[in-house]
């Protein structure tokens, strides 16, 4: 699933081959950047198969996982498009080592296939009573083993157990040499590690995951909405907010929030907290709000019996997906350093961004701050951050060229006050601007030689390659053409 907007294509005389969902009279539904032939693979035979067709005929590889792409890497205008959609595999170890691993590392894990939505790996840890750190999203939207593991893997439970790349065991990959390979840390290890955070569509079409699982652990989660009668309001609140990042990291806390000048909406959850503990904490914040917005404000404060059941609660099956729509995002990481000592002039910048800001998603911080930096191809400023903070620009499905451009200057211009609250403008592959003034500074900071390196040993003729990904910068736009 993508954003409409990357289904669409324009071309360089500014006309746009798109279907919107609903089209104007007389407008008739064009290809644009879907891809117009594909395989719906079941087996790694089929890719293998695929991979070596797309090899000979030098095709332009579109992979195709089974969640969302928020920047149109899984579309791809003339490309041919391999769907991992139907490998649901889904199988628990009660005590998994990795290929050519010693007998010391077993643990128990899952393996998940590229097929599975982390709402279907919930549910079925759920039913065993262990939990994965994996993703959150509307109608469950996130796959599993693709491009969420491949770009880091951000959760909730990021505090508790880190990112996504720090509870990977072992990947199943049909290389770009046609090869089903077996990649873990004794097995092809520089492979690992840059699977670990490289991004999706680069080194090849991964067939499964194996994760570390945890035991289940009770939540509980804290809820808020405010509404703010004056922007001196919003500042005061904002900068408390922030304030409070750095505590709640410290004890393991993660979620969501979003505000502007005039609303504020969050979702934190406490894991394995009792509720007395959660709310000697969370209280005093909920009280500050209640006081300053003049009773303006709803709060409450709910255990819960499982992660799956808090995820279930704010993001229900039966809700729409958070893609779709016609969008494009931008993002930085928010520095523990920045809460510490910035956060009255970050809330000031944040507040002046039209529309407010998307999103706080407070995935990390805690037990992911002490884990190497350098151990995964991930952004090394994740190990610094304590959230993810998002903004988004939106246009009509029949809106014009010269809109879409206003729109994507809007984002480019918000983008630069968005940077200030950031030292070395880090962002998130998978939720990221495709207009970064250096997507490789962005994305990948000091780890970029090395992935690009690793790339070279695993793909020379980078028949794997996306937008923004590593070594498109020598390729065209639409990474048809080698610069």
């Amino acid at each position: 699933m993508q954003n409409s907007n990357y289904e669409a294509y324009i071309f360089p005389n500014n006309t746009i081959s798109r279907c919107p969902w609903d089209p104007p009279a007389g407008q008739r539904c064009e290809q644009g950047s879907i891809p117009p032939i594909g395989v719906d693979a079941r087996t790694p035979e089929d890719i293998q198969n695929a991979v070596r067709f797309a090899r000979q005929y030098n095709l332009k590889i579109v992979v195709h996982n089974t969640g969302h792409d928020l920047l149109g890497r899984s579309a791809g205008r003339g490309g041919f498009l391999i769907w991992t959609h139907r490998f649901k595999e889904i199988t628990f170890h009660d005590s998994f080592v990795p290929t050519n691993g010693p007998s010391s590392s077993a643990v128990e894990a899952a393996t998940l296939g590229s097929g599975v939505q982390w709402t279907e790996a919930h549910r079925a840890a759920n039913d065993r009573n262990r939990l994965f750190v994996g993703g959150v999203s509307a109608a469950g939207t996130v796959g599993a083993a693709g491009g969420w593991i491949l770009g880091g893997g951000h959760s909730p439970m990021g505090a508790t157990f880190g990112f996504g790349v720090d509870n990977v065991l072992e990947f199943k990959i049909v290389t770009p040499d046609a090869q089903f390979q077996t990649v873990n840390a004794y097995t092809n290890p520089d492979l690992f590690w840059a699977l670990r955070g490289g991004g999706g569509g680069t080194f090849g079409i991964v067939t499964s995951v194996t994760y570390r699982t945890h035991p289940n652990l009770p939540i509980i989660g804290s809820f808020a909405t405010a509404n703010f009668s004056s922007p001196e309001i919003a500042q005061t609140v904002v900068t408390e907010l922030l304030s409070l990042h750095p505590n709640l990291t410290d004890r393991r806390w993660g979620g969501y929030s979003s505000f502007t000048n005039e609303t504020l909406v969050l979702f934190y959850i406490a894991p394995n907290a009792s509720m007395a503990e959660a709310t000697a904490f969370i209280s005093p914040f909920f009280e500050f709000l209640t006081n300053i917005t003049q009773g303006a404000a709803q709060t409450g404060i709910v255990p819960f019996a499982s992660f799956l059941e808090w995820s279930n609660s704010i993001s229900p099956p039966s809700q729409g997906s958070t893609a779709g729509m016609n969008t494009e995002i931008s993002s930085r990481l928010f520095p523990r350093d920045t809460a510490l000592n910035r956060p009255a002039e970050t809330a000031k910048s944040l507040l002046s961004l039209p529309g407010g800001v998307g999103g706080v998603l407070c995935v990390a911080g805690g037990n992911s701050a002490r884990i190497d930096p350098d151990s995964v191809a991930f952004h090394p400023s994740w190990r610094k951050a304590l959230a993810l903070i998002y903004i988004s620009e939106s246009w009509d499905q029949n809106a014009s060229v010269t809109e879409i451009r206003a729109a994507q200057q809007k984002l480019i211009d918000n983008t630069a006050i968005l940077d200030t609250i950031s030292s070395d403008s880090a962002a998130y592959y998978n939720e990221a601007s495709l207009h970064e003034t250096d997507f490789r500074k962005s994305f990948w900071g000091p780890h970029y030689s090395r992935v690009r390196q690793i790339k070279r040993q695993v793909d020379p003729t980078s028949l794997f390659i996306v937008p923004r990904g590593v070594a498109s910068e020598e390729w065209d736009a639409d990474v048809n053409c080698r610069l």
